[in-house]
């Protein structure tokens, strides 16, 4: 499956695997795969530089960010399902904290629709 990246995320890839054609993007300090625990260390590093103070920062917080901004950008439920690759829509809506905005509601993006005279 083919999925594209926005430039900067290109980037950051591009130089997070300089020259090497194989073998994973994220190495630990040996060069293997980074696991979890390498990955919480390095977001914890990477947080407490850039000031950010969060009691319990850990990698599933950035797919969280994920799919709540895409959420919150509008993105329907179905595309932003199928960008987490949950099996089960279900478990995209428990991101959704704004799923009671009324301007989200279908009724209200319908009668817009209808106003706007297309």
């Amino acid at each position: 499956m083919l999925i594209p990246l926005p430039p900067a995320v290109a980037r950051a890839i591009e130089r997070a695997i300089g020259e090497r054609i194989d073998g994973p993007i994220l190495r630990n300090m040996l060069g293997g795969r980074m696991d979890h625990h390498a990955a919480s260390r390095r977001l914890r590093y990477l947080a407490a530089a850039a000031g950010v103070r969060m009691p319990r920062m850990h990698p599933h917080m950035l797919r969280h960010t994920f799919v709540t901004t895409m959420l919150d950008a509008g993105v329907s439920l179905r595309d932003v399902q199928i960008a987490a690759r949950h099996a089960d829509p279900r478990t995209t809506m428990h991101y959704d904290r704004a799923r009671n905005n009324l301007d989200r509601h279908p009724n209200y993006i319908l009668a817009a629709y209808m106003a706007s005279g297309t």
